[in-house]
């Protein structure tokens, strides 16, 4: 399993340091942050982090998820392609499914809970056949609500899995530049 996150890896960086785009401006400013091997090797925090991050924005109805979480992955300094690789749970065939959920809980969330919703967002219905009436706002509260429950499964199990799995999953903690300064001082 390793070999072949390595290779994908490997892979990806040759990609993204081709000579053709290697030399453009705008590409360096993009890639840079990019190349830390930190955001790369995985470990137990590292891949928690990036499948949280990429499964909340899973949940999200957006075409470029995977972007978005690869650039928040790299601002929070955690793994960019688990990040990017758990937004790829909702595609063509789970979309459906996920969003007929996404309406119920939403849904039972704003009953539940009496949560206040803004009134043009109440207003915006529409009937869908097998689904009944579905509000703007019940879909809104919904996939939030789910990404950001999927997010907080995520990072248990991950460490579950290195727990039971150490091989594996290292738990090894990458060095932040500072820790490195002081300890070679």
């Amino acid at each position: 399993m390793k070999v072949h996150y390595l290779r994908i890896v490997r892979r990806t960086f040759r990609a993204l340091r081709h000579p053709k785009l290697r030399n453009n401006r705008w590409w360096k400013k993009i890639t840079q942050p990019l190349f830390h091997r930190s955001l790369w090797m995985p470990c137990r925090d590292t891949v928690a982090s990036g499948l949280a991050i990429g499964l909340f924005f899973s949940m999200m109805p957006l075409i470029p998820q995977s972007l978005f979480a690869a650039v928040l992955a790299m601002r929070a300094k955690v793994n960019v392609p688990f990040a990017m690789a758990a937004c790829f749970i909702s595609n063509p065939f789970t979309n459906v499914p996920f969003w007929y959920a996404q309406i119920h809980v939403g849904q039972w969330l704003i009953d539940f809970f009496s949560l206040p919703v803004p009134s043009f967002l109440a207003k915006a219905t529409m009937s869908l056949p097998g689904v009944g009436t579905m509000s703007v706002s019940n879909f809104i509260v919904g996939f939030l609500a789910m990404g950001v429950l999927l997010a907080l499964t995520a990072y248990p199990l991950v460490h579950l899995f290195s727990a039971i799995l150490p091989h594996h999953l290292p738990a090894r903690r990458i060095k932040s530049p500072r820790e490195k300064a002081i300890e070679l001082t």
